[in-house]
């Protein structure tokens, strides 16, 4: 019961956090999204959810905002003024939905957010060139920011989507390949996801002023939340509710997507892992989605994501302490980690 409290308090917390980050960085993102071209920004606006396809107005909302709130509490938890950091923020976010916009192409996901994906609707074109420019305005925001910190929290921006590249490419090159190796596809999964929560923290931590060892431990804990954050998503790909993921139940297995949960069962050695090994030799149907499913879980990739993401949290803890001694200067830091972790949608 008191457990359940905590956690209860903690989702309360983050929920608190997440609105008020929406309600300050939603602004200043719409207003960078509003100054592209007329063109670019109907797709833009739809894919953030203010506009339908037709440019009517939409009631939609942009997302969890995760990302910015990590730059913001991170701020915050190093002694930072979170109002100056506002703009860094937001191009943490623009960076995130550069990768979102691709990630629909390349995955050929039809829904986000509940609704078709922009691609679907604009189509492939339009849909890579206004991901690409979310990315251009991402860095132009760092670049006129006058704040202090701004050269190097652009410079560690770039650094960490090159890096966010290469994991994705990583990601699509497994889909050709037979054999992956859980190492690879942790590997894989820490450039993909964990880069962008580390830097989100990384940002907030350059423009509280912090040194670089301080900077470097607020990273490594975004990073370790980050991988949290992929395998419980990964969960999510396979066993989530469609009514809240709006994807497809199985979504992930229909696509013979090698996801951390799959890996781990194609690699235990275990009768289950074979027939799983079988089923992605070719394309799914729905009942043979329903079967790999049953097969991953068998073969220990459900419980072993679990417990990977809990100690990837402990990980998490450990490096925040070396940058903030007294946790509880870092409330707000771990009630999104918490959050993000122990969320089923």
């Amino acid at each position: 019961m008191a457990l359940n409290a905590i956690a209860t308090g903690e989702g309360q917390e983050a929920a608190a956090l997440l609105e008020h980050t929406r309600e300050t960085v939603n602004p200043e993102l719409r207003r960078a999204v509003e100054s592209l071209p007329g063109s670019m920004r109907r797709v833009a606006m739809y894919h953030f959810g203010w506009e339908e396809a037709d440019g009517t107005p939409a009631a939609g909302h942009a997302g969890k905002a995760i990302r910015p709130a990590l730059v913001l509490a991170a701020v915050r938890a190093l002694g930072g003024d979170p109002d100056r950091a506002v703009r860094a923020a937001v191009a943490v976010e623009l960076a995130h939905n550069f990768t979102l916009l691709h990630d629909d192409i390349i995955d050929e996901d039809s829904r986000r957010r509940g609704r078709p994906t922009a691609w679907t609707v604009f189509g492939t074109p339009d849909a890579i060139i206004v991901g690409d420019a979310m990315m251009a305005l991402a860095l132009r925001l760092l670049a006129e920011d006058p704040h202090p910190a701004s050269a190097q929290a652009s410079a560690r921006l770039a650094a960490c989507v090159v890096e966010l590249c290469a994991g994705q490419q990583a990601d699509c090159a497994f889909e050709q390949r037979d054999r992956v190796s859980l190492d690879e596809c942790l590997t894989m999964a820490m450039a993909k996801t964990g880069a962008l929560l580390g830097c989100a923290c990384a940002l907030g931590a350059l423009y509280a002023g912090a040194g670089p060892d301080e900077v470097d431990a607020v990273d490594g804990f975004g990073r370790e939340a980050g991988l949290a954050f992929q395998l419980i998503d990964d969960l999510i790909g396979i066993w989530g509710d469609p009514e809240h993921t709006g994807k497809p139940a199985g979504a992930d297995l229909l696509a013979r997507k090698k996801s951390l949960p799959v890996v781990a069962a194609l690699t235990s050695g275990t009768e289950a892992g074979r027939e799983l090994a079988g089923l992605y030799a070719g394309p799914m149907s729905g009942d043979d989605v329903q079967r790999a499913a049953a097969a991953v879980d068998r073969a220990g990739g459900r419980d072993w994501a679990q417990a990977h993401a809990a100690d990837r949290m402990g990980r998490a803890v450990h490096q925040l302490s070396r940058a903030v001694p007294d946790l509880g200067a870092a409330g707000g830091l771990l009630a999104l980690a918490e959050f993000v972790t122990r969320r089923t949608r």
